[in-house]
């Protein structure tokens, strides 16, 4: 799963040369970043690219870069059931944010 601050980081430090996208699995734009290097051009739009992903939300970004794969952020609630925690999570797996495969296996951890 690829990281939002690793690729703002690459965006920042290498983007005038693509790595930013290689590390996206974005091949082809990573060559054309290095086809057109000399002139400069890459680099300010991996200075744009940088600015995108430190505004972009976990969520977003891995809709876009990893495959729809969703970010879920675990609390402890010691005063909710069992079933009431089965019925959030049922909910986002119906809302689809979550895959039928990603609720089975918190259903299992939960019971």
């Amino acid at each position: 799963m690829k990281s939002k601050s690793t690729a703002a980081i690459l965006a920042f430090l290498l983007g005038g040369i693509g790595v930013h996208r290689f590390y996206l699995n974005q091949a082809g734009l990573g060559f054309l970043y290095l086809l057109f290097c000399w002139t400069l051009i890459p680099s300010i739009i991996a200075f744009v690219d940088f600015i995108i992903f430190l505004t972009m939300d976990e969520n977003g970004f891995n809709q876009k870069y990893n495959n729809g794969a969703t970010t879920i952020i675990h609390t402890t609630n010691h005063q909710g059931s069992v079933s009431d925690e089965l019925e959030k999570l049922h909910a986002l797996k119906e809302k689809g944010i979550i895959t039928e495969v990603e609720f089975r296996m918190k259903k299992g951890k939960m019971l």
